[in-house]
């Protein structure tokens, strides 16, 4: 994690500091690498104001916090910030249950278990029944390439079993095969 540390109207001072980096290093466990944040601390008259940006591989987060005491709006902001990256890793999480398992939102979900433990667990909100029209796979790329949605299910003429054939999000086809 890199903390870029601004004073405004205050002493930089190595206690603020070291503070400052031991209180972000609780958020680590919530975001992926690499994360750059800039914390701002000002003071104006008897308001002591911490403020923060964070970036995290494509996840923003912002807070400020204001109290008469530095250190407890940093202890404030912190915690202000752990909730919300706490948050949208729940969100993320419930995103890419919904979407189908893998290996790798599996290690999340486990981790955003612990970070959200005693919440409910997502349901299912809508079922749909979709017809597996019968065609070649050559036949499946063509129709979803003209299509707007974002998967296909069909029945391989050379298999007979029911397929899936989606768009990734890097622009290529994956395809699901039922087995047995």
């Amino acid at each position: 994690m890199q903390i870029k540390l601004s004073f405004r109207h205050i002493e930089p001072s190595d206690p603020l500091k070291l503070y400052v980096e031991d209180k972000f290093s609780k958020i680590k466990k919530y975001l992926e690498e690499p994360i750059e944040a800039h914390v701002v601390l000002r003071v104006e008259k008897f308001r002591h104001i911490a403020e923060v940006s964070i970036d995290a591989s494509g996840l923003r987060l912002n807070s400020a916090e204001e109290t008469d005491d530095m250190y407890s709006s940093i202890d404030l902001l912190v915690d202000s910030i752990e909730t919300q990256a706490a948050r949208k890793l729940k969100e993320k999480v419930r995103r890419r249950r919904s979407g189908g398992g893998s290996k790798e939102s599996a290690g999340m979900a486990e981790s955003a278990n612990q970070a959200t433990e005693g919440q409910e667990e997502p349901r299912v909100i809508r079922a749909e029944q979709v017809y597996a029209k019968p065609m070649h796979l050559d036949e499946a790329v063509m129709e979803l390439n003209l299509s707007t949605g974002e998967f296909m299910v069909f029945t391989n003429r050379s298999t007979n079993r029911v397929n899936v054939l989606y768009k990734r999000k890097d622009g290529n086809l994956g395809l699901i095969e039922t087995v047995g």
